[in-house]
């Protein structure tokens, strides 16, 4: 598949690239996005919430009633989770829902991701683009001119560019990443996504496994 190379100024330079088929042009594996996305969620998720039980309800432990006769259960002290403003039984606790995904099926994930972005025709490829001073009045002329203004994008750089980063920074509808921290989850979450040469020439060579 062949795209159009912009410059900055949203004019066609009349250059083209050729999107690699086996990275912009598989058949996207729906299940290999599945758990891409549900691991980059679950890693998201902070694990923090927390339940007090019994023993660590503030109490006392005296017995309220006889262990027999009493014509119900032996819910013992006040800390008893039968009670009101006793401890929680089974309660959750602090854990880390992080789980592990193999190497080959996080590539084919991005592999697939960007396929489907690819058959969608939502790819545009620009020359390497700076700003000299972050402004974001000029990152959405740059926008407009791409014709891509009012549309979710992705734009993502090769290195890290702190004048684009900030000059997006401020716009809802626009996100700047590089190329290491572009994954599966953005690709699909956005409308639209936009490759320098160079991050396009990155993504190509990483993803060619």
């Amino acid at each position: 598949m062949q795209l159009n190379v912009f410059n900055n100024k949203g004019e066609d330079t009349g250059r083209t690239v050729t999107l690699n088929d086996t990275v912009f042009g598989i058949e996207p594996n729906d299940h290999a996005i599945y758990l891409d996305v549900k691991q980059h969620m679950a890693n998201r998720r902070q694990g923090t919430h927390k339940t007090k039980e019994r023993n660590e309800i503030t109490g006392s432990t005296r017995k309220l009633g006889r262990q027999k006769g009493g014509g119900g259960a032996r819910r013992g002290d006040v800390k008893s989770p039968l009670l009101v403003g006793g401890g929680r039984a089974f309660g959750p606790k602090p854990r880390d829902y992080g789980f592990k995904i193999n190497k080959k099926v996080k590539a084919l994930a991005r592999k697939s991701a960007l396929s489907y972005k690819a058959k969608e025709n939502a790819i545009t490829i620009v020359e390497d683009f700076t700003m000299e001073a972050p402004r974001t009045k000029d990152f959405i002329t740059f926008m407009q001119d791409l014709k891509l203004d009012g549309k979710k994008l992705l734009f993502v750089l090769p290195e890290n560019n702190q004048p684009v980063f900030l000059s997006a920074r401020n716009l809802k509808a626009a996100t700047v990443v590089t190329v290491s921290e572009m994954n599966t989850y953005k690709v699909l979450d956005a409308t639209n996504l936009l490759f320098t040469e160079k991050s396009l020439a990155i993504i190509e060579d990483f993803l060619k496994i």
